[in-house]
């Protein structure tokens, strides 16, 4: 089903910061080139028919100003809306209110770089505890998702988040989200945080997504 170690190596992971007008916030980016031309991919991450093919199940409005919500995960409100370029939206989750925005760009060959940056508020909670792994594993479970999907095109699999959670428990599945969860420390680590503290939070990632150690 999915090639751990390609999809490993094929996603870049950065850390960086921003300032908002409520503050500093700390910014998350994961991206990847894939096989397809742009206005595919743009149709894949906003076409609410297709989304639950590699994603999760959606509902709500899928337009400017309009709110959506993620079944059992997060929903919030778009923002912008600038196909078939770019798009931003809230990420709502209980009273954790974070943005993302989403950029794709042409490469050559009639590929296309996809490209998501997660903004979180410097004080948030559950980024202090885990680090950028918090959202980044989760994230690259996602586009280990779109990956899939955009290859296997729409007669590809028809429940992809029971298959998705099925490889996760799998050996090979629990093996990448550990190389994830590190390899988001080493992010986070190169942006300046303590290497010590970045490696820890990884620990911890690593236990949430996994329910063990990495040791």
């Amino acid at each position: 089903m999915i090639d751990a170690t390609h999809q490993i190596s094929a996603v870049e992971r950065r850390v960086g910061s921003r300032v908002l007008p409520a503050g500093q916030a700390r910014v998350m980016t994961i991206s990847q080139t894939y096989d397809a031309p742009v206005e595919d991919v743009w149709d894949a991450c906003t076409n609410a028919e297709r989304i639950p093919r590699w994603f999760l199940p959606i509902s709500g409005e899928l337009r400017l100003h309009g709110r959506y919500q993620f079944e059992g995960n997060a929903g919030g409100e778009v923002q912008r809306c600038d196909p078939p370029e770019s798009f931003a939206a809230t990420w709502e989750m209980g009273d954790q209110v974070s943005w993302i925005e989403v950029r794709l760009s042409p490469e050559p060959g009639g590929r296309t770089r996809f490209t998501l940056e997660h903004v979180a508020q410097v004080d948030d909670a559950i980024w202090d505890q885990f680090g950028p792994g918090a959202v980044g594993v989760g994230w690259d479970m996602g586009l280990v998702g779109l990956a899939t999907y955009l290859h296997a095109g729409d007669g590809g699999d028809d429940d992809p988040a029971a298959r998705g959670a099925e490889w996760a428990a799998s050996a090979e599945g629990r093996e990448f989200l550990v190389t994830a969860s590190r390899l988001w420390g080493e992010a986070s680590a190169a942006a300046g945080t303590d290497p010590a503290e970045a490696a820890a939070a990884a620990q911890r990632t690593t236990e949430a997504y996994t329910g063990a150690s990495a040791g």
